[in-house]
């Protein structure tokens, strides 16, 4: 993909915002080209939802007395600012729902993980500035249903449960909370079984680390573990509909902060036996060519070209469904009954094979049956 002036200087504040604060990384200006429309800039830091990042991105070069940020307008500066408040208000708001719920949970004798979110958040060098999404608790089998019935009477919405992932979603004091019984994606039963594995050695194992979140203990998958699920939870994502920078992000802020205690051959065996080498290769291209990831912090890491001319193919799809797929038109959603946006959905699955197939042709036929199927069962369910 070849980017315009736009795209090459918002992912350089991308990744002055990821590596500013790490001495080790070089950074430059060498990839922001004048002239600059700051307004295209600032949507795509919004529809990524890396506003932090680029405003950490934009301080970095101002401190350099960089010329390239130059005519920024203070309008849009300040803009950026008061946005980047909110997102940190978000979050301490969201540490603080967070910290109650755990400790409602130990009450009644419910010993839960705190997954993805605000616990990868604190990979960040500023982790109130990474934007929030939901809650998200692994728990064991018999600890999923005590937490669905414990909290549920706290919902305000609740959504239909999904029994193979056992997934239940609810708001809460108007935060999404989700409860997970399984790490499973359903990309494959190949994938399904390593994530198994690795729940089973989380919670049965008591195999985690842990986040003080001011003075309550949560505790957090073992890195290791937490590494594989965070990308084959990317896949899921792109693979069914839309996955956003901010995602890559995280892995990369994960995998950069505990590059000292990786264990690199279990990493491999994983990846492997899940048969997820070539997207881990090409996200790890996407990873060090557009957002600086260094290259000795990204494991498995190929200079093959094949994997840069896929990275530039991934670019292309983030850049254009935007974080979570926000920038898709989903307006089928208000406009036809239920049956006819499933179909709608099904439609766009069948150009997004197309599209996948042209950076991961075996993959991308591998896992559509069970996206599929899964899609139909879900329609039979109301799901």
């Amino acid at each position: 993909m070849k980017l315009d002036n736009n795209q090459q200087t918002f992912f350089e504040l991308v990744k002055a915002g990821l590596w500013a604060d790490s001495e080790s990384v070089e950074l430059g200006n060498h990839g922001i080209l004048e002239p600059v429309g700051w307004e295209t800039v600032y949507q795509l830091a919004e529809e990524q939802s890396v506003q932090g990042l680029v405003l950490r991105g934009i301080e970095w070069y101002k401190g350099h007395k960089s010329k390239c940020v130059s005519d920024l307008s203070q309008d849009l500066l300040l803009q950026l600012i008061g946005e980047t408040q909110m997102v940190e208000q978000q979050n301490l708001a969201m540490n603080e729902f967070v910290a109650k719920l755990i400790e409602k949970l130990r009450e009644e004798d419910i010993y839960a993980l705190l997954i993805k979110g605000q616990g990868i958040a604190q990979c960040y060098e500023r982790p109130l500035w990474r934007t929030s999404g939901d809650v998200d608790l692994l728990l064991s089998e018999d600890n999923y249903k005590k937490t669905v019935d414990c909290i549920i009477p706290l919902a305000t919405d609740i959504e239909k449960e999904h029994k193979y992932n056992m997934h239940q979603a609810m708001t809460i004091d108007s935060w999404t909370v989700e409860l997970h019984g399984s790490l499973r994606g359903g990309l494959s039963s190949q994938i399904d079984k390593v994530l198994d594995d690795i729940k089973n050695d989380v919670i049965r194992g008591g195999n985690v680390r842990t986040w003080i979140n001011d003075k309550t203990q949560v505790f957090l998958p073992e890195v290791n573990g937490d590494i594989v699920y965070v990308f084959s939870h990317i896949l899921t994502h792109f693979y069914k509909g839309g996955m956003g920078l901010r995602q890559v992000c995280d892995w990369c802020r994960l995998l950069w902060s505990y590059r000292s205690e990786l264990d690199l051959r279990l990493l491999e065996s994983r990846i492997r036996r899940m048969g997820l080498m070539s997207e881990w290769r090409a996200f790890g291209a996407f990873a060090v060519e557009y957002i600086g990831m260094p290259v000795g912090a990204m494991p498995l890491y190929s200079v093959d070209e094949i994997w840069k001319r896929k990275a530039d193919r991934l670019c292309d799809f983030i850049m254009e469904v935007g974080n979570m797929g926000q920038n898709r038109d989903m307006s089928y959603f208000e406009k036809y009954p239920y049956l006819i946006r499933k179909l709608c959905s099904m439609g766009r699955r069948c150009d997004d094979l197309i599209r996948h197939a042209r950076i991961f042709p075996i993959d991308s036929l591998r896992f559509f049956p069970r996206i599929m199927f899964n899609g139909i069962c879900s329609a039979a369910r109301g799901e």
